[in-house]
């Protein structure tokens, strides 16, 4: 896969910090794997622990990556694999923070995030319920939207991590205004100038006129009229059951605007872990990460597949290179 022109040639290609995640999981392990390209290395600054990392980049026998902005947040011996630790907790917490200030300054163009645990991260008394509200929180509380997207699919989501009890109760006019214009404003800055995008219902059959609840009639569909009066082509509220399918490599529409985490990440899932990747829209810096979790469960096996690192690397770089290319005209 191809991460960037002439990638780390040229002082005028900004690069990538990486973070390695939760130390319990999988993130060292597909970070020291992805840099094993060399048009990836060249491109990122990973950030992390560098004594887990060389340890890791022993146990696996791969090389240790040449460009590590060290953040000293453990001591040997380390957090077991597998296991939900607050120490790795605080660990993740620390590299993402170090990262998004690197963001912040300039020193990189974007940040990619290998997993964490977010039950770790709690447990460390870090309370967030994942990147997204934390990286929100390090850019002085912005107003984001989690993107998910392969090849086939991009998918916007109204509400995030949190209940579906309480998701429901938050569907309404403004804030589905407010992601509409988001993935409107992003997706131009993705190079579709003039994208199409699907708003799905919340309720089976979009409600159907009333019959299965009232969103669409009360909260939804007035937020779509809002956008269409804006200049922005939304339409909807479609069926939820038959949207993505029609949005499907890009056919009729460009993205979907979900109305809940489970209804808009399950469909990209679907279509395979390996080419998905998140991507944080309102960040005043490019965020993207890989769509899966830590994977507790291979930790530590070598088995673990960086694809996913790679599509995101990709992705910000991909990201990165057209916004350079549109500033200089």
């Amino acid at each position: 896969m191809v991460v960037g022109t002439d990638a780390g040639n040229s002082a005028d290609v900004a690069m990538i910090a990486v973070t390695i995640g939760d130390v319990c999981g999988i993130g060292p392990e597909i970070v020291l794997k992805a840099m094993t390209d060399p048009a990836i290395a060249r491109r990122c600054i990973v950030v992390g622990d560098r004594g887990v990392l060389a340890e890791q980049a022993r146990q696996l026998g791969l090389p240790l990556p040449s460009r590590i902005e060290n953040v000293a947040a453990l001591a040997a011996p380390y957090p077991a694999f597998g296991q939900v630790d607050a120490r790795a907790g605080d660990a993740a917490y620390r590299f993402i923070r170090r990262a998004a200030a690197m963001a912040m300054d300039g020193t990189v163009g974007a940040l990619v995030t290998a997993p964490i645990s977010k039950e770790a991260m709690h447990r460390a008394g870090h309370d967030y319920p994942g990147h997204t509200e934390l990286l929100a929180a390090l850019a002085g509380n912005a107003e984001v939207r989690m993107m998910l997207a392969n090849d086939e699919l991009r998918v916007v989501l109204v509400t995030i991590h949190e209940s579906l009890r309480t998701a429901l109760g938050r569907i309404k006019r403004d804030l589905v205004l407010r992601t509409i214009e988001i993935t409107a404003a992003a997706l131009q800055r993705l190079g579709i100038a003039a994208p199409r995008i699907a708003v799905a219902g919340l309720n089976p059959h979009a409600g159907e006129g009333g019959l299965f609840g009232d969103e669409e009639i009360a909260e939804i569909g007035p937020a779509i009229a809002a956008a269409r009066a804006a200049g922005i082509d939304a339409s909807g509220p479609h069926p939820p059951d038959t949207v993505f399918m029609q949005a499907r490599g890009f056919g009729r529409y460009d993205a979907v605007v979900a109305m809940y985490h489970d209804q808009g990440l399950i469909p990209v899932k679907y279509l395979g872990l390996e080419e998905g990747r998140n991507i944080t829209l309102g960040l005043p810096f490019l965020r993207t990460s890989p769509d899966h979790g830590t994977a507790f469960d291979i930790a530590g096996s070598g088995v673990a597949d960086p694809a996913s690192m790679v599509t995101a690397i990709a992705c910000a770089a991909e990201m990165l290179d057209y916004a350079a290319a549109a500033a200089a005209g």
